[in-house]
């Protein structure tokens, strides 16, 4: 498909080696989906050069791609995965960068299917949070890495982009929609301290079912664990939940709690205890993993399937912070 925008593009449009704007590809089934990925694109000065549907990626024809791909897979059927395999293998090869968006039903099986690339992942994103995705997404590109800088700066930079994502949602008036699932359930109630309902109940659920190792001596009691967390979500009962909003420390006692039990966290689960939206979620799970104190765990059983746990040092530093901290109730708060 021919390109949508001027072939030199608007002054802020971000360049190639050859001084055009950067060239992207956008393929969704969903017909408003991929219109507004097709609009956000051209607002954020690419070249689109492709929006068609999934069907393009899979017809046995060989297509040029543009130096970002952008594809919204809803669903994880055997095809679909199949399909974001070979991409991801393509696009990993060619040193492009991958941003792939889908529903938290479908999160666990596209991660799986997607370990080269090293995708940006989005669970059903707003504008707000699609414009973020482009955004690191040339950034990697450029070969401007986050991950380049100090642990520090990496901190500081995650805590920019989730105000960016927070303020793009809410000039969008897309706040009220876009951080909760579409099934109408909802990771943490916010403003009324309820637990999660709908499929989400059921994704923590099954996420702790599966076999794990034994508890670590030296964390304490999980029962006090998850005593805190119910302390930490109660208030959103009285505040706006975003003032409290530390997604590393709540995965951090998530997976502690869990250690502690002898279960083990799916990723779709680990999100939910975030709380905060999926997308955010996935960027700090993404971090922390890079830093060291997490690491993923295959399922054995069902390939489809991904795991969280604390790394080795992750546990021992929690174990000490819980032993320095003794008994007191506010210890995690």
């Amino acid at each position: 498909m021919a390109g949508d925008a001027p072939a030199d593009g608007p002054a802020y449009a971000p360049r190639d080696g050859g001084g055009l704007p950067v060239a992207i590809s956008l393929f969704a089934d969903r017909p408003h989906v991929r219109e507004a990925m097709r609009a956000d694109a051209q607002l954020a000065g690419f070249r689109v050069v492709q929006a068609e549907g999934l069907i393009a990626l899979d017809d046995g024809k060989t297509r040029a791609l543009g130096d970002l791909v952008a594809v919204d897979a809803s669903g994880a059927d055997a095809a679909t995965l199949a399909m974001l395999a070979r991409l991801d293998k393509r696009v990993a090869r060619s040193g492009g960068q991958l941003i792939v968006a889908t529903t938290i039903g479908a999160l666990e099986p596209v991660m799986v299917a997607m370990g080269e690339s090293d995708p940006v992942l989005l669970v059903e994103p707003g504008r707000g949070e699609r414009l973020v995705a482009f955004g690191e997404a040339l950034a990697r590109l450029a070969g401007a890495r986050v991950r380049d800088l100090s642990a520090e700066d990496r901190v500081a930079v995650m805590r920019l982009v989730e105000r960016v994502s927070l303020l793009a949602e809410k000039l969008d008036g897309l706040m009220a929609s876009d951080d909760v699932p579409r099934d109408g359930s909802a990771a943490f109630a916010f403003g009324t301290g309820q637990e999660a309902t709908g499929n989400l109940r059921e994704h923590r659920q099954r996420g702790r079912e599966a076999d794990a190792p034994s508890p670590v001596p030296g964390l304490p009691d999980p029962r006090r664990i998850r005593a805190l967390i119910r302390k930490r979500q109660a208030r959103a009962r009285f505040f706006e939940a975003e003032l409290f909003a530390d997604p590393a420390w709540d995965i951090l006692l998530d997976l502690t709690a869990a250690r502690a039990e002898g279960r083990r966290v799916s990723v779709t689960s680990l999100c939910i205890a975030s709380g905060v939206p999926p997308t955010t979620a996935l960027r700090w799970i993404a971090q922390m993993t890079r830093q060291g104190l997490l690491r993923r765990e295959e399922d054995l059983v069902d390939r489809r399937r991904a795991f969280i746990a604390l790394s080795d040092s992750a546990v021992e530093a929690m174990a000490r912070y819980f032993d320095a901290t003794g008994a007191c109730d506010c210890a995690g708060i």
